[in-house]
């Protein structure tokens, strides 16, 4: 059983940062591609950034020059540094694992509760 659990959600002022952690459980960690996804309150969920390594990275077009994910494979840890945060970007934050070879995909095989993220204006 896969789990995963995110951490590091709460409320800034707009133009600020912080930064969103997702501990995976198991051995396989380093063969999955790890993906952030939000939900907004009444919106559909939408893709945030994935990771395969450390060179094939990709972002939704929302948060392009402003969030940064990466991975710490000895840690079996995904992060989401978000900064210039704004009140658009408040949303439940996802973190999930695909197994598949995919480039991407919505469908990710594993899922975390998710972490809410509130801008305030």
């Amino acid at each position: 059983q896969v789990q995963l659990v995110e951490s590091g959600g709460g409320l800034v002022q707009a133009g600020g940062s912080l930064r969103l952690s997702c501990l995976v459980s198991g051995r396989s960690f380093s063969t999955y591609t790890m993906y952030w996804f939000r939900q907004a309150l009444g919106k559909e969920r939408e893709f945030v950034a994935r990771i395969k390594r450390s060179d094939d990275i990709a972002y939704g077009n929302s948060v392009k020059g402003r969030f940064t994910i990466s991975r710490d494979n000895a840690k079996n840890t995904v992060y989401l540094e978000m900064n210039s945060l704004q009140p658009e970007d408040t949303a439940v934050y996802y973190c999930a694992a695909d197994s598949s070879t995919l480039a991407l995909t919505t469908k990710p095989d594993y899922w975390g509760q998710g972490t809410q993220v509130t801008v305030s204006s």
